[in-house]
């Protein structure tokens, strides 16, 4: 199994590239979405659970992922994680993600645990301006997470940018490809699936 890792901003277009590269090597495909793996906090009101900070490396239950992500690449299931954005809850399910010849993991800190860096066949970094990953946050977070314009500036200033100066925007180091334009550059997309194809085929 071929396990590869996409990095970038939020907005940057990573699950679209993900799913458009998962289409097009043409093999069977597992995926994993870093945001599945946000640590539940019960114990917090909604309130205060709204105010944690999304965007910091260590919200994420990095040691959940690293299990999850070493049992598929050892050919087992696993259960499917998932977070609820508008309870900013964890809403796992009962759901079974089964191995594929493909594992691809995207997450703006998909690259902070050296771990699971170790563990990529390929690492791919998506390089996009920020005023169209804004834009596409914006777009996303009203349609899918119910969320107010007045918040999301709230959240992209006091979180989402500078978390992107401090960490996101620096793990371009560990990346083997940097792929401009975003998700849907088609060009980049043809090469890398046959580039992965002929690593899993030959």
């Amino acid at each position: 199994m071929l396990f590869i890792g996409i990095c970038g901003a939020s907005g940057s277009g990573k699950t679209t590239l993900a799913e458009e590269l998962a289409h097009a090597i043409g093999a069977s495909s597992a995926m994993l979405k870093q945001d599945a793996y946000y640590f539940d906090h019960p114990e917090l009101t909604f309130s205060q659970r709204a105010a944690l900070n999304y965007d910091e490396p260590k919200i994420f239950d990095h040691d959940l992922l690293l299990e999850d992500v070493q049992t598929l690449l050892a050919g087992k299931a696993v259960t499917r994680k998932g977070y609820d954005f508008t309870q900013h809850a964890r809403s796992d399910s009962e759901e079974l993600i089964f191995p594929g010849e493909v594992l691809i993991l995207e997450g703006i800190h998909a690259f902070y645990d050296p771990r699971l860096r170790d563990l990529m066949y390929l690492k791919l970094f998506i390089n996009v301006e920020q005023d169209i990953c804004l834009l596409r946050r914006i777009s996303r977070d009203i349609k899918e997470r119910e969320r107010s314009i007045d918040s999301i500036a709230d959240q992209y200033l006091t979180t989402v940018k500078p978390m992107y100066d401090k960490y996101i925007r620096n793990y371009i180091q560990y990346a083997d490809v940097i792929v401009t334009r975003g998700g849907k550059n088609a060009r980049i997309v043809e090469i890398l699936a046959g580039y992965l194809r002929d690593a899993l085929f030959d």
